[in-house]
Formats: structure tokens, sequence, C-alpha cells
């Protein structure tokens, strides 16, 4: 890294099948919006002659065709694949969006991916949405590297973001994150800002012009030796330290010269183990350039340092009964195993999925088994279908480039597949396997929707089953007790998209209504009703009257009837009546127009006609009744409680449970998780948290995760229950 001079593939930066795993490079770019991470990709496309200096991209289109569907995926938050071709490497590049909303493309481009470039804007800084994915990505040792862009800026300083950057991702060892190249800067201007034109290769002792729009080496001057060894110093201390050569520091430290060669083999395997993560610095290419500043530097740390698919376990998959299936690690002659990362739909040829292949070697019109499981609770239904692909292809902008084949290891565009969804495992029709798998993000944002016309409304099941086919962070619930169609979202971002992607993909229309939480009603104390129901009108007449007597349960008790009738009063086969009439007014309410529970009802007398009793009277009966003992009595509105967890950083505490506080929230108590974060454990009403994944975001600056389940039912503070009773009245 850092000794090539002008390596450049030329016209074969557009990469097409790779023939072996140890060819191919998964990487996934990582960032906050605005970092510059669609632009990052642009220029590594141009650098590895994907696209040529005429800005045209092979195969027709042009640079604007790219920039385009780029930076409109990029607005819409889809995932991305921009395959690139750089020393007879295939490199995978996935452009992931910056929005939090969306952050289950980002998982998917983790999953697909077997190192990350986390972007770092060094006029913005790093925020704590990119921490935590950094944390993420430690977690399961994913390898990482930083790329620092929008050195142009008046205040951009890659010094002080480097030192940022190593506070922020380096942890317990800071010198795990280095530079490996220096902005080299040209001669101020009138503004008194010096424009970074090249960079100096501290391991190398180079000097990399870019401002001619052509990489060039020339030797350091006298005067630049001194910075250059003092930052190459400490990057040669922070190789060392990482290396499997446990006599270098000793070597080092008692003075001897350690070979370039020896280091930078030490390097790539530290990058590659994820246990060093080296700083470079990247700019797009000026109008008519060829090559982007730190584009060819970032190209060889992918293709030498980043790890190999072969590199990565295997994952871990079972059959579709549940057994556990060993599988060699990215083996292209093993069985089949990729996974479905994306769904799309294209107007012209229908669903395109994004698939990476695990295992085994995939082929275009091949029948593959589809198995898709564990996402049912989110609208998905489990599904295990044979399904005849469609071709392969290599995306690069609005252009498709078909492929022969797809081995393990390597990422492709697979056409046709109409039952897959994402997250979905492809294998062999002889031979199904199940693919464990990713987390996704749980939506807590809730968007009520009803269709806007009739048209819609014939449509809108179509619609809504599409749409959550290409999002598994989306959940779809059609509520029982409310009777609304409901789509969780991460975000405002996101309902919004969703929104816009039924209007205009699959034409319907829809109206955003109030979303409603299931409340209840119960008796506040013992009460009893007389129902009477006589009609006499000519003919077969109407005659139950029955007298009940209801009192209050503890909650989650639900509807108790009790028979206590002597006498024969109400006869034998007319007591299930009342049952079913009572049971069906309490499903009813009886104040607010919220179903009845936790109480119980005691059947104790009644009168019957031996000609005009009736089935149908003895529940009208019971219906009456019920509402006469409610009308003497007080009841309660009860609402649904949520047991909230909230991860937050140690700085925004106070502030989270104040909050939980102002929402009539119960803190239950807090404890320490380690790294700065405190979980915070509270009680709060569903009623006050619809908003609450809008609002914790605001509130803690994007760095707060929360998650909640149902806990209870309990009465609703008496000036909240009249201003919801006022509601159903005017409604």
């Amino acid at each position: 890294m850092g000794d090539k001079a002008n390596a450049h593939p030329g016209a074969a930066g557009r990469a097409t099948a790779a023939d072996h795993p140890a060819s191919v490079r998964n990487v996934v770019l990582v960032g906050h919006c605005g970092s510059g991470k669609t632009t990052l990709v642009e220029a590594l496309a141009l650098t590895a002659g994907a696209v040529n200096r005429a800005g045209r991209v092979e195969d027709g289109g042009t640079v604007s065709d790219y920039d385009e569907i780029e930076h409109r995926q990029q607005r819409s938050v889809q995932l991305s694949l921009v395959p690139v071709e750089w020393d007879g490497i295939k490199v995978n590049v996935l452009d992931t969006p910056g929005y939090a909303d969306f952050v289950g493309e980002l998982r998917a481009g983790l999953r697909a991916a077997d190192a990350a470039l986390f972007v770092v804007s060094a006029s913005d800084g790093v925020d704590g949405s990119t921490r935590m994915v950094w944390e993420e990505c430690a977690a399961v040792g994913m390898p990482r590297a930083i790329v620092v862009t929008h050195l142009e800026a008046a205040r951009a300083d890659f010094e002080e973001m480097t030192r940022i950057c190593a506070e922020a991702f380096g942890g317990d060892d800071p010198d795990a994150v280095l530079p490996l190249y220096l902005p080299l800067r040209g001669p101020e201007g009138p503004d008194g800002h010096a424009p970074v034109t090249g960079l100096t290769g501290l391991l190398s002792r180079k000097l990399f012009d870019y401002s001619t729009g052509e990489r060039k080496e020339s030797e350091p001057g006298a005067d630049q030796l001194p910075d250059i060894e003092a930052a190459r110093n400490r990057l040669i201390e922070g190789i060392i330290a990482e290396s499997e050569d446990e006599t270098l520091m000793d070597r080092y430290l008692g003075g001897e010269q350690i070979d370039v060669k020896t280091l930078i083999e030490d390097l790539e395997r530290a990058v590659a183990r994820g246990t060093f993560f080296p700083v470079l610095a990247a700019a797009p290419a000026a109008e008519g350039a060829r090559q982007g500043l730190g584009t060819v530097e970032l190209l060889e740390l992918v293709t030498r340092g980043f790890p190999t698919p072969l590199e990565r376990p295997a994952p871990r998959v079972t059959t579709i009964d549940g057994e556990p299936r060993e599988l060699t690690a990215c083996d292209p002659d093993g069985p089949l195993v990729a996974e479905v990362v994306k769904t799309s739909s294209d107007p012209y040829v229908g669903r395109v999925s994004l698939v990476r292949v695990f295992s085994g070697t995939l082929h275009p019109d091949e029948t593959v088994h589809v198995s898709g499981h564990g996402l049912a609770d989110r609208g998905h239904e489990d599904h295990d279908v044979d399904e005849r692909i469609g071709a392969l292809s290599a995306p690069f902008g609005k252009q498709q480039r078909n492929l022969t084949h797809c081995i393990a290891g390597d990422l492709a565009c697979v056409a046709k597949l109409g039952r897959a969804e994402t997250g979905d495992t492809l294998s062999a029709k002889g031979d199904p396997l199940l693919m464990e798998p990713w987390q996704m993000p749980d939506p807590l944002l809730p968007l009520a929707i009803q269709a806007h016309s009739k048209a819609d409304e014939d449509k809108l099941s179509q619609g809504l089953g599409r749409l959550v086919a290409e999002d598994p962070t989306m959940r779809l619930e059609q509520n029982q007790h409310t009777h609304q169609v409901v789509l969780w979202c991460l975000g405002e971002a996101h309902s919004d998209v969703a929104l816009e992607r039924l209007r205009s993909r699959y034409g319907v229309q829809v109206d955003v209504v109030p979303h409603k939480v299931p409340l209840r009603e119960t008796f506040a104390a013992k009460s009893g009703g007389r129902g009477r129901h006589v009609k006499q009108s000519g003919g077969h007449g109407q005659y139950a009257i029955c007298e009940i007597e209801v009192e209050p349960l503890p909650g989650g008790t639900g509807i108790e009837f009790v028979d206590k009738v002597v006498g024969g009063a109400v006869p034998r086969q007319f007591i299930p009546s009342v049952e079913k009439g009572v049971r069906a007014q309490a499903a009813k309410g009886v104040e607010a127009g919220h179903p009845l529970v936790d109480i119980r009802i005691t059947l104790l007398d009644g009168k019957a006609h031996s000609v005009d009793s009736s089935d149908a009277a003895f529940q009208t009966a019971g219906a009456l009744a019920l509402r006469e003992a409610a009308a003497e009595a007080r009841i309660h509105l009860l609402e649904p409680v949520a047991e909230v967890t909230v991860l937050v950083g140690d700085a925004y505490v106070g502030a989270v449970m104040s909050d939980l506080s102002g929402r009539r929230g119960r803190v239950l108590g807090t404890e320490q998780t380690g790294g700065g974060r405190t979980l915070v454990r509270a009680e709060v009403p569903e009623i006050e948290i619809g908003r609450y994944a809008v609002d914790l975001r605001s509130l803690s600056h994007g760095t707060a995760r929360f998650q909640r389940s149902y806990a209870r039912h309990e009465p609703m503070p008496a000036q909240v229950a009249e201003k919801v009773r006022q509601q159903a009245q005017r409604g």
C-alpha cells in the first residue's frame, strides 16, 4: 500500500463475473447523510476506469445517468451496488443511506459486505449514529477503515479529524486508528486557504500529486521530511503493536530499521483481522480529470488490505426443519446458499433481487428454492417455494451487464424472483436450506392509513404486500381492536418514502389518519342492571327479562359469566342467550365505544314467556341489562401501558428521564451498560409514545435507542379520560 505509482486498469475497470472468491472484495460505505459517500463511489468508479474521461459509462449511459439514479437512491435511501475492477480484483462497492430512518438498508449492506469504509466529513465530524454503527461492526469483528472527505472545506482540518476519529473509534487503543497518508497542500489562495492537491505516503515517503488530474509520484523536499518522520514513526509503532511477530517491537525499539515490505504485510494482515483501522483522505476529481484525490490509495487498501470472502466464516445454516448444516466457507463448488439482501421493483422487468452468494454458484435460468421465515409479525408470510430465476446482472447506474454466473463471495442482481423477499434464502431445489436471519431494527413509529377512494381500496392490499416485501424494517398491522391499517416505520422520512412508493410505484393513494391505541372500559365498582325486552305487535311477540349484577375483577382477567338463577326463572336454554347478549354488548363498550373487560357478570333472575320468549329476545335483554348497570356505575377507561427501555449516552440520561416523566411515565430504574451508556427502564402509557421514535432521536441527537413491549391496561387519569370521552362524542 502506497508503493504503487500509477496503477490503472483502464477500460477493464467495469467489473464482470468473478471466477474465484480470492478475486472479490465486498466493501460497504457507512456514514451520515452528507458525508460524501455517493460522491466517493463516483470517484472510485472514475479512477477504476468504469467511467471514462469524457464522462461516459461503458455500454452506453452517461455519468449524468449514473448521478441521477445514485443521488435519487441516496435521497430515497436505498442500498445500491457499484461493482468495479482494480488490479484484477472485483470490488463490489455497497453505498448505504445516511439517514437513520433507513438503518435497515445499512444492515443489509453490512450483511453483504466483508469490510466497511467509514466516510467522515472533515467539516462535520463524527455523529452519534456513525459511532453506533462502528460498535456494531466491532461486535462482529468486521474490518474497517476511515475515509476523510470534504477536505476542500475552509474549516477542514485532516489532522484534527484524525484525532477525533481516534477518540471516537479507537476505544482503549487510539493508536489503532492512524493515517497512512497526510494531505499535501498547495499554495494559499486569496482567502488564506491552502487547497489539498495531493498526499504524502508515510510508509513509502513518497508524494502523490493529483493537482493535474493524474496521480504523479515524487520525492519530498528536505523541509517536509521532519513532519513526515514524526507521523511515520507513530504509524510504524501502531502497525508493530498489532503485528503477529512478537519480536518486531523489540527489534524496532532496539534501533533496527524494519523493512517497508514487512510493515506493509503486517499492516494488511492487521486491517484484514479488524485490529488496525487506517485513516485515508479522498476528494472527487475535478472536471475533466481522470483520478480523484486519494482514490488510488483507497482502491489499493481495499484490494490489498481488506479480506477476501474466503476469510469470512461460513454463515449458520439449517435445513428447513431446523437441523444444523455445516458449510465450507465460501466454496463455489459447495451447496448453493445465497441471500436476498435487497428487493426492489423495476417498472420494466418487475421485481429485482440483490443477492449475496455465500456458498455454491448461481446460474441464470436455474430453478432454486426460496425459503423465508421469521418475519410473520411484520406482515411477511413464511414460505417455501421453488422458483425459476431470470438473468443475472451487475448494475451500474441505469445500466445492467449480464453475468454468466455468480460464485460464492460475489454479488449479483437476479431478475424474476416473484416470491423472494429481502432476507430470504436461495438454495438448491433438491437441497433446501435456510440462513440465520440478520437482526432487523424494530419499527416503532405508527402510520395509520386508509384508502383514499374505492379504487384505491381495491389496490391497497396488493400495494402494501409489495411494499413490506421490499422492506423488512417495515411492519404491516391490521389492528383487530381499532380496525385500522397501520404501517410501523422507523421514522418520518421512512414513512414519507413508504407513502410515495405506494403512490408512484403501485398507484395507490392513501390518507393518513390519527393512530388509535386500543383502549378498554371496566366497572369501577359493583352495579346491577335489569334488561326488559317486551314487545307485542301482533303475531309472535318478544318477551325476555333478566337481572344481572356486575363487579370488577383484577386486570387481565377478561369477562366471567356466572349463572345464579334459581327456580327456572330463566329457562336453561336461554341462559347462553343472555351470556351471548352481554358479551356482544361488552365488545361494543358501554360508554366511549371501547371493549369492556375485567368484570364478572352474574345472572340473578329473570322472566320468560312460554310462547314469546326466544334466543334473540334474551340476547337483547342481556345487552340492555349491561347498559343499565353501566349507567348506574362509574366506568373507568383503561389505557395500554408499555414497558420501555431506552439505551442512551450518559450525557442525555437526565433529559430522557425528564421527558419520560412528562409523558406520564414511571421510571423504574437505570443501570450502567458500559461504553458511557445507561439503560433506562420505565412504564409509559402508549398514547404518550406514538411519536417517541422521532422525539427521542431529536432529544439524544440520534444516539439513543429504545424498545417497547405491552405491559398491561390500567385506568386512565380522570382528566385524560374525559378528553377521550368528549372526542368519542364528537366523533
